[in-house]
């Protein structure tokens, strides 16, 4: 069965049932330790894409924006067995040509991987017709929509379980995981956010990822 770890912040690591490894926006936590095979990068923030944490096997894809988003083109791709696609993902503080975020289908189950973001017109039109099993979405109402605009995704967006992540910005107090390790998370702020299906997630907890 998948499972998903998250790491803290916009962090964290998908493995499918076969032992093959995901981590989506490296920065955060612990739990760098298996050996990525594919590696996620919404955009190029520095508290997104830290790939020092990572030890890549051979043959490891690297996926950033400018991979996914080409000539105002979204791309989907599939790498061994895992389904890889780039949604958009903007506000006004991160740029509609610089940014995305991805749908990734593991073993049957789809994960909205939202990036930074706020409300895009693509929920809509497109995501609350995908069927969507995992939905991670930011909640920090600073550089991300605050937990009302996330309340509002998560109902058009219609996934089974919503996740709140980014909850706070890197330079606001933090929280220790499991480990003893300082990551941004504000738990009064994640259980705020009113949705059906709603998952709490400190950092460093990991659950298994359910089909329907």
């Amino acid at each position: 069965m998948a499972k998903l770890l998250y790491q803290g912040h916009g962090s964290y690591r998908v493995v499918s049932k076969d032992g093959l490894v995901i981590y989506v926006d490296p920065y955060a936590g612990v739990g760098y330790d298996l050996s990525a095979d594919i590696v996620l990068v919404t955009h190029e923030h520095a508290d997104h894409n830290d790939l020092s944490l990572i030890n890549k096997k051979k043959d490891c894809r690297i996926l950033r924006a400018a991979d996914m988003l080409v000539h105002g083109k979204y791309r989907k791709l599939e790498i061994n067995g895992v389904m890889i696609e780039a949604v958009p993902a903007y506000n006004e503080n991160h740029k509609r040509d610089c940014c995305v975020g991805y749908i990734i289908t593991i073993d049957g189950i789809k994960i909205y991987a939202s990036g930074d973001t706020s409300y895009t017109d693509f929920m809509q039109a497109k995501l609350s017709q995908a069927e969507i099993d995992y939905a991670l979405l930011p909640i920090d109402g600073i550089f991300n929509m605050d937990v009302k605009e996330a309340e509002k995704c998560a109902k058009i967006i219609n996934p089974r379980h919503t996740i709140p992540i980014h909850t706070s910005p890197v330079n606001k107090p933090s929280r220790l995981d499991k480990s003893g390790v300082s990551v941004p998370f504000d738990l009064k702020k994640a259980e705020s956010l009113d949705v059906e299906g709603r998952i709490i997630m400190r950092p460093a907890d990991e659950i298994e990822l359910f089909e329907k």
